[in-house]
Parts: C-alpha cells; structure tokens; sequence
C-alpha cells in the first residue's frame, strides 16, 4: 500500500499561480494597449513632422528666394563676341 499524504500549501500554491497568470495577462493587455498608443502618436507627430517640413521648405523659399542667394547664378543670357 502507498504511503500518500495531501500536500497541505497544493491549494494555496495552485491559487497563487491562477492569480499570477491574471496578472500576467492583464500586464500583456496594458502593454499591447500602451504600444498601440504610442504607434497612433509616432504616426500623428511623423504627420506633425512632414506638415512643418513643407511649410519650413515654403518660408525659405518665400524669405530666401535663389536670387538673393551670395552664390552667383549661372547666366542664362547668351553669350555675345565681339565682332
């Protein structure tokens, strides 16, 4: 015959762990939630970020336009010799 026993801390330990793991699981959720809020921002500030770009570019161009530049621009009237 056996000699069998009940573990006494079976129940508490089994308790523990399902309690675990519903922590667990909760924390992989809050994750998954808190990486998805962050893509939705990356994407809205990348957004942000091309919008002030083009509009940067366009005040440059307003305030600097390629005639006031200090570097001199290739002649486009042609070429005279004298005769």
């Amino acid at each position: 015959m056996l000699n069998w026993r009940r573990d006494p801390g079976f129940e508490l330990r089994k308790m523990q762990h399902e309690q675990r793991m519903k922590q667990l699981e909760s924390d992989i959720l809050r994750v998954r939630s808190d990486r998805e809020q962050i893509e939705k921002e990356i994407e809205q500030l990348d957004h942000e970020n091309a919008k002030e770009e083009a509009f940067s570019d366009s005040i440059k161009q307003l305030c600097f336009p390629p005639e006031s530049s200090s570097i001199p621009q290739a002649s486009t009237a042609p070429d005279y010799k004298p005769s």
